[in-house]
């Protein structure tokens, strides 16, 4: 016990001690935090879409005046035909064009059937799905406004919805928290990766061989400084959640704290595996970015995993970051019960097992090489 915890303070200090890795463990994790939670969105806003008005009514030009006021449409180009419509979706310039006839005014005042068009660039489905849903919000309250001034009897269906756990839909609220289980997966699969890879570089690897220590204790030695960075690291990111962010915290700190411990275990399995694999630091680094992308994209950070083909739905059950990801946007945003959580945290204790004695067989026959 005296070798191995003088090996954890000994990494431990070789870590603090260099002006490189103190500023990888504090300042990167908030920049990547601040930069994913405005950048990785999906709102749509401060859009620009093109209007053909060739109405001269009144009820144009105030559905016109609507669609203007809306805050998400930060600037309107008056198209004068639609001709112009083509180079204005082909070049980008906006993903929506809204055309009213010259017949809608008389056609609503006559008590007939109006119709507004939307040509979408269907190229940017998402932002063309989204700002079609905001035009459709905008013409069916014009419609309803209109239907009540006139007099107009009509069989009304009102919907009140009613949205749980994040009722002002506000995306960073959805983002951040799953930003706890990239970020801290980053930083403990980077400095666990670096650590052997780090001691072959500078020598003193060969030192660690010589010395009394025997494999599983050098794998112990290196496995817990990097639990423990990576503890603080998700503390970190904890923090300006609760404190910059303002996001609700309604579950359990303790469930939180626990189940970021087997993963963090289980991440720093799959680093000390590389680092072993690894003879220096850019090999190390390229081994650790290779499991990083696929593991982020099949964690359901971005994309839900309901959406994703069958087959690569089975393949997401080995990511730890699958299961992390639940339990942190579940614990922030809805409470989500133990028994929940520690449905996710089993698969975790396997993935760390595994991870920790694939690791440990590895190095043993480096070792004996």
């Amino acid at each position: 016990m005296n070798r191995i915890f003088s090996l954890i303070i000994k990494e431990l200090i070789a870590v603090w001690r260099d002006k490189k890795s103190r500023f990888i463990l504090i300042f990167p994790p908030l920049w990547q935090l601040f930069i994913f939670a405005f950048a990785a969105t999906l709102d749509v806003q401060n859009v620009t879409i093109g209007i053909i008005n060739r109405d001269n009514g009144e009820q144009g030009f105030e559905l016109v005046q609507r669609i203007v006021g809306s805050p998400t449409f930060s600037h309107v180009v008056y198209l004068s035909s639609v001709e112009e419509s083509t180079p204005f979706i082909d070049n980008q310039k906006g993903p929506l064009v809204i055309s009213i006839d010259e017949e809608f005014s008389r056609k609503l005042n006559s008590r007939s059937q109006a119709t507004v068009q939307m040509i979408l660039d269907g190229r940017k489905s998402n932002t063309a799905q989204v700002v079609a849903g905001y035009i459709t919000t905008i013409v069916n309250r014009f419609a309803l406004d209109f239907t009540n001034k006139e007099n107009i009897h009509l069989e009304k269906i009102e919907l009140f919805p009613r949205n749980w756990f994040n009722p002002n839909l506000l995306y960073y609220w959805f983002t951040v928290p799953g930003l706890l289980a990239v970020l801290t997966m980053v930083e403990a699969l980077l400095i666990t990766g670096l650590s052997v890879a780090r001691e072959r570089e500078l020598g003193t690897f060969d030192q660690l061989l010589v010395s009394p220590l025997v494999p599983s204790e050098i794998l112990i030695g290196k496995t817990i400084p990097s639990i423990l960075i990576g503890l603080a690291e998700g503390t970190i990111i904890v923090l300006a959640i609760l404190f910059i962010f303002r996001i609700p915290f309604e579950g359990s700190l303790l469930l939180l704290y626990f189940s970021m411990f087997i993963y963090v275990t289980a991440i720093t399995g799959v680093g000390l595996f590389i680092s072993a694999l690894c003879s220096t630091q850019q090999q190390a680094i390229l081994g650790a970015f290779i499991f990083l992308t696929p593991s982020i994209l099949l964690s359901g950070f971005a994309t839900p995993i309901e959406n994703m083909p069958t087959w690569l739905q089975y393949a997401t059950y080995l990511n730890p970051t699958r299961y992390f990801m639940y339990i942190s946007r579940g614990i922030f945003l809805k409470a989500i019960p133990p028994e929940a959580i520690l449905q996710n945290t089993l698969p975790l204790c396997l993935i760390a097992l595994f991870n920790l004695a694939a690791a440990a067989r590895f190095f043993r026959r480096r070792f004996s090489s």
